[in-house]
């Protein structure tokens, strides 16, 4: 007896670290590895070059990170996040075209087209019922297709005045990793505060219960994808004021997959339901601080490749451990008397009741 009540303490002690948590920790790890490996080969990996570096390479993959976790929150995914990037950016540079005057509408236009994208995404996969893995590779080859059509090269000019946000820095900062950390606060606070954010767990979580509870789980789909390619257009804008130009070819450098790696690494569960921003942008400054130590090591990029995926799957089988510890701490441990019966699912936020909707039985 003493024994199986001191095991369910040591439970409820390793239960404090959440996946959040956990992966800050395993930056601070990564970054203090790092450190070590670059002093011996003779660097700092705090020199005010390499911190610049890190910090923007986050910047750039925080903004389609931030937008796949709200995805993925709902047990979606978006493909697209690429191909929208390139459009966008070259969206931006040919509406600005070297007039400082035509900023305000170049980024008006990168939104709304961004939307529509998102928009479109979210209708064929909650209206058409197309599995999110189909349906935003679809949209996703549609706009390569246009932009193969239409673009040979680099297209547009964007002016000295917006090429600053890409590189303004305050301090050490880059003012665009200030801009993505302003945008992770607004969706932390979105996924806390409101009652959308609340139902994209639950839809995550189930969407059949979450229906019979009175979500209108598609609303909380195609918003989720609308954001997310927002968030997408965001970073062709960020691209267009670091080349100065739009270009066709961004699609091609893996931001969509580095982005749901960033999700996942970051402790947000693939099946939905489960995760947050917070997690998410210690992911993505995971992956940056890798990239910036392989490059000072000169690590061939092939066994580069290598090393980040040997470290994503080792982290999304430390999640799904400690998932599989947790729920059979709740068979033994749960209020089914030790019967050994099923454990429970995993709870969600609770999403807050719709009004004029009546409760269900008991």
């Amino acid at each position: 007896m003493s024994r199986a009540v001191a095991v369910a303490g040591s439970t409820r002690t390793a239960r404090r670290l959440g996946a959040t948590e956990l992966v800050w920790l395993a930056l601070a790890g990564v970054v203090v590895i790092g450190a070590v490996l670059v002093a011996v080969d003779g660097h700092n990996l705090f020199s005010t070059a390499n911190t610049r570096d890190m910090l923007a390479r986050s910047s750039l993959l925080g903004f389609v990170a931030i937008g796949q976790t709200l995805v993925i929150l709902c047990r979606s995914l978006d493909l697209s996040v690429g191909y929208v990037m390139a459009l966008c950016s070259l969206i931006a540079a040919t509406t600005m075209n070297g007039d400082p005057a035509r900023v305000p509408l170049a980024i008006g236009a990168v939104l709304v087209v961004a939307a529509a994208i998102g928009l479109a995404n979210g209708l064929i996969i909650s209206v058409l019922k197309v599995n999110p893995f189909i349906a935003t590779l679809g949209v996703g080859l549609i706009i390569k297709g246009y932009l193969d059509t239409e673009y040979q090269g680099p297209a547009g000019d964007v002016p000295s005045s917006f090429q600053q946000f890409g590189y303004s820095r305050i301090g050490p900062v880059p003012l665009s990793t200030i801009v993505m950390l302003a945008v992770a606060v607004a969706g932390i606070l979105f996924l806390r505060k409101t009652r959308t954010g609340y139902h994209m767990f639950a839809v995550g979580g189930s969407e059949d219960v979450s229906r019979l509870s009175g979500i209108r789980t598609g609303r909380v789909i195609v918003t989720a994808h609308v954001l997310c390619a927002v968030a997408a257009g965001l970073a062709g804008l960020l691209l267009a004021a670091r080349f100065g130009t739009g270009s066709a070819l961004v699609y091609d450098s893996g931001y969509d997959l580095d982005s749901i790696a960033a999700v996942v690494l970051g402790g947000t569960l693939l099946m939905g339901g489960r995760g947050g921003i917070g997690g998410t942008i210690a992911g993505v400054l995971i992956l940056a601080v890798l990239d910036t130590v392989f490059n000072i090591l000169e690590v061939d990029p092939f066994f580069k490749d290598v090393l980040r995926g040997v470290i994503i799957v080792a982290a999304v089988a430390i999640y799904a451990r400690r998932q599989i510890d947790r729920k059979a701490s709740r068979v033994r441990f749960g209020g089914d008397g030790g019967s050994g019966g099923s454990a429970p699912p995993d709870p969600v936020p609770d999403a807050p009741v719709p009004a004029g909707s009546t409760g269900g039985n008991a």
